[in-house]
């Protein structure tokens, strides 16, 4: 009696758990659009990516149909495609357990001049049933340089790993995503001959007293291990990763001396947040007529590489990664305001890995001020405000600043602050959160914003 009672009562369990998942909500709608309504396509750029966005990774690969027209330009003489066009449509995939489709513009060799008011439309003609137009499903190609009025953005950020960092040019209506771990090494490109961690994957470096690194082991590492890191939370720590806050006099890697014989050997641990574990190197940097030359290996090996990295004065650093050797990372300095990304800052004294936070290109010119709604609200935030703002160019003027993650209705923005950005060129938008994640999913956040004063 007992073991039929039992049994009925498993099986009553199993059958309301059934009938509990049969009622469970369906996902929200899969949205679909363009990246933004308009993108330029500067005069010196030879191609231009124009991205078709989902709200979530598709589960399945979704077809998509574009149809386009051009004004002031013929396909296949002045531009093409890839994919190629075929009688004004192309045909793009986002594949499964991806969010994006990209089309690639070109402008066919020889085509140097144009008039600037030439232009493409694409709109989403079908696309899969399994997602919905949203939004954006135009999008106007502009073969000059455009100067946004207002837009709304869903930065890649790569999820809820929060994979990627990401550059955010506003007056461009532009994103530029790029995985964190893509690098190890920042160049600097000034007067200074500095060389900047990857702080985004939480890396930190120890001087050794010795110049060749022949002569470094992994035997060298073994009193590293508990303090070259992150994971014990210790404050020591601080002395081997670089200032949070960007001061470029603070850096883990001292300035790159004139006398070779003052160049130290580092221990680089490259860091275990966001990724597994990225192993150790042993590197040393000397300088190279106007830029830096890079030994570097594995901790174990006894044979070693050399990069030459030549200063470029478009770009506020270069990069190397130990893997692939040079790689681009940042757009030009000119070409960026802010960036959101996954960041070592510090929590009292002890450095902490931070999600969702947003770095201000202090190097390349850009400067913000933070508004309080009790103030002014941002719908009527216009011209006249503007002299009363004290704008800042600290690295983290905006930061972790923008959101919350503890307490009732965590995680999510603040919706009693705005900020002001002015951008290397003068151009002023204001700017807001409006959301810290797609659908609950963490590390792709949404801004908004608009354009409120000009350059003169």
């Amino acid at each position: 009696m007992k073991r039929r009672l039992y049994s009925f009562l498993v099986l009553g369990f199993l059958t309301t758990l059934s009938a509990c998942k049969d009622e469970d909500p369906p996902l929200p709608d899969n949205l679909l659009q363009f990246e933004a309504p308009a993108i330029g396509f500067e005069a010196q750029a030879g191609e231009v990516e124009v991205k078709v966005l989902l709200s979530r990774a598709a589960d399945a690969a979704v077809p998509i149909t574009l149809a386009l027209q051009s004004s002031g330009l013929t396909y296949g003489t002045e531009f093409t495609t890839d994919p190629a066009a075929s009688n004004g449509s192309i045909s793009l995939t986002v594949p499964a357990g991806s969010s994006e489709a990209v089309l690639k513009v070109k402008k066919v060799a020889g085509v140097l001049l144009l008039d600037g008011d030439e232009e493409i439309t694409f709109t989403v003609s079908a696309a899969s049933p399994a997602v919905v137009l949203s939004g954006n499903t135009t999008t106007t190609l502009r073969f000059s340089e455009i100067l946004s009025e207002s837009a709304a953005m869903v930065l890649n950020g790569g999820g809820a790993a929060f994979t990627n960092k990401v550059f955010i040019d506003l007056s461009a209506n532009r994103q530029t995503a790029i995985a964190r771990t893509a690098w190890d090494l920042a160049f600097y490109s000034g007067n200074e001959f500095r060389v900047v961690l990857n702080n985004e994957t939480g890396a930190l470096a120890v001087a050794l007293d010795k110049t060749d690194l022949n002569q470094v082991t992994a035997q060298d590492t073994v009193a590293l291990v508990a303090k070259l890191t992150l994971d014990t939370y210790s404050p020591e720590a601080m002395q081997y990763i670089d200032d949070v806050e960007g001061d470029l006099t603070k850096t883990a890697i001292a300035s790159v001396a004139t006398t070779d014989s003052e160049n130290k050997v580092y221990i680089v641990n490259r860091g275990t947040k966001g990724a597994t574990a990225r192993g150790w190197q042993k590197i040393r940097v000397l300088r190279s007529s106007n830029g830096y030359k890079l030994q570097y290996a594995d901790i174990k090996a006894t044979t070693y590489k050399e990069l030459t990295i030549t200063k470029d004065s478009n770009l506020n650093f270069s990069y190397v990664s130990f893997a692939t050797g040079a790689v681009a990372v940042e757009p030009a300095k000119d070409r960026w305001d802010i960036a959101w990304t996954a960041y070592t800052y510090k929590l009292g004294p002890i450095p902490y890995y931070f999600q969702d936070m947003v770095l201000l290109n202090h190097l390349g010119g850009a400067s913000v001020a933070k508004v309080q709604t009790s103030m002014v609200s941002y719908e009527a935030f216009g011209e006249a405000n503007l002299s009363a703002l004290e704008f800042q160019t600290n690295k983290l003027a905006i930061g972790s600043d923008w959101r919350f993650t503890t307490g009732a209705g965590a995680p999510n923005v603040h919706t009693d602050r705005f900020y002001v950005v002015k951008d290397a060129d003068g151009n002023i938008y204001k700017l807001r959160f409006t959301s810290m994640a797609q659908n609950g999913e963490r590390g792709k956040p949404q801004i908004e914003y608009r354009l409120v004063k000009k350059a003169s």
